[in-house]
């Protein structure tokens, strides 16, 4: 290996485990829904057959020979079905007949991730606020929303700032707010092997940039 590549690589480790975020937006091919979810599959299962065989495990196993085409599934389907616009969740709102003018925060919302650097998962949960200018949104669609872009490969500054635009930009209004408290396996099961840490982040537009509102938010979710 030259010396260019190697540096190259010690570069590319580091940022993995500085998780460094490079865009706010995932960094997706423009090309990268012009297959179908089942060839999706399909391709995932043949090189992921590949390297479970390259690490020595027998295919031929009855624990194992499905393993391939449960992970392809898995990933188009499940943990990485955010990726793809189509699976956004249609949000309606609803007028603010009740006139109900302080914030509203869903707390607590549980999330299941993977690390763009590593693939190896994000759980954490996420604390969610807004203050209504007319409009409200109903309660589980918060919850829809934090899920939908918690599933793609993701860096934890990213997914909050993600979930605080989308709302923003639902609601019609910069009064919102977004924080994250987190486990990161990337962290916990390999590298420092820290089981006991755990990332927080947060986002705050609006009214949440006062420190009473932000205050009031945090004191509302036990911060």
């Amino acid at each position: 290996m030259s010396v260019h590549a190697e540096s190259l690589l010690i570069k590319i480790d580091e940022m993995g485990d500085q998780h460094v975020m490079t865009s706010i937006e995932t960094p997706m091919r423009r090309d990268a829904f012009d297959i179908s979810d089942d060839r999706k599959i399909a391709l995932i299962e043949d090189k992921f057959r590949d390297i479970m065989e390259i690490l020595g495990l027998d295919l031929t196993d009855d624990s194992l020979q499905g393993t391939p085409h449960r992970v392809a599934k898995m990933y188009v389907k499940e943990i990485f079905s955010g990726l793809n616009p189509a699976n956004k969740p249609d949000i309606k709102l609803f007028e603010n007949k009740y006139q109900y003018n302080e914030m509203l925060v869903e707390k607590n919302i549980t999330f299941f991730s993977n690390c763009e650097h590593h693939f190896v998962p994000i759980i954490g949960r996420a604390h969610v606020a807004y203050i209504s200018n007319g409009q409200v949104i109903g309660l589980s669609k918060l919850n829809r929303i934090v899920q939908h872009f918690a599933k793609r490969p993701q860096v934890q500054e990213r997914l909050t700032i993600q979930i605080a635009s989308e709302l923003k930009e639902i609601l019609g209004t910069e009064d919102v707010a977004v924080l994250i408290d987190a486990t990161h396996l990337c962290v916990s099961s390999r590298g420092v092997q820290d089981v006991n840490s755990s990332t927080v982040t947060s986002s705050y537009g609006g009214k949440f940039l006062e420190d009473a509102t932000k205050n009031e938010f945090l004191k509302y979710i036990g911060l």
